[in-house]
């Protein structure tokens, strides 16, 4: 009987656990699937300093908001610590254009854009070239979306 009870019990505990609501917050941070880093491991810094996306290196990696930021060299990751506010990219990380329909979705490091001093991203080509027709309001809905989309 108490070999029946030892293999009963955590059978039930994990029937309990899947029976559990599901809760489908996103993070604040979009991260790659099996990845802690922010914008696929690209240099945010390296956007405003080099006007292109440039890989960074784990050597300069920095934890911010809970995941990792990697950087090209310690003076991009020395300036990103100093104001991480103004490098990383708007809607963690997330598409903007994709944020200002009401939903997140991931987006490449390769579709970017800096506007008003800020770095936005965006899912792919032919996604960036929907935001670019109306950017100023796509922002707008973004940022009135934000961050609520992450309760979605």
């Amino acid at each position: 009987m108490q070999i029946l009870r030892h293999a009963i019990a955590p059978a039930l505990c994990f029937m309990a656990l899947a029976a559990s609501p599901a809760h489908a917050k996103e993070p604040a941070v979009y991260t790659p699937l099996f990845s802690k880093a922010a914008v696929s491991g690209y240099d945010t810094v390296a956007y405003f300093t080099e006007g292109k996306p440039t890989k960074g290196d784990t050597k300069f990696t920095v934890t911010h908001n809970g995941v990792q930021w990697r950087f090209a060299s310690a003076e991009n990751r020395d300036k990103f610590q100093a104001a991480p506010e103004r490098y990383a990219p708007q809607y963690g990380g997330y598409c903007a254009w994709a944020v200002a329909q009401g939903y997140t979705a991931s987006a490449d490091p390769l579709r970017w854009k800096i506007v008003n001093d800020k770095l936005y991203l965006n899912y792919d080509a032919d996604v960036q070239k929907k935001w670019e027709t109306n950017i100023a309001g796509f922002v707008q809905a973004a940022n009135a979306n934000w961050p609520s989309v992450l309760e979605k």
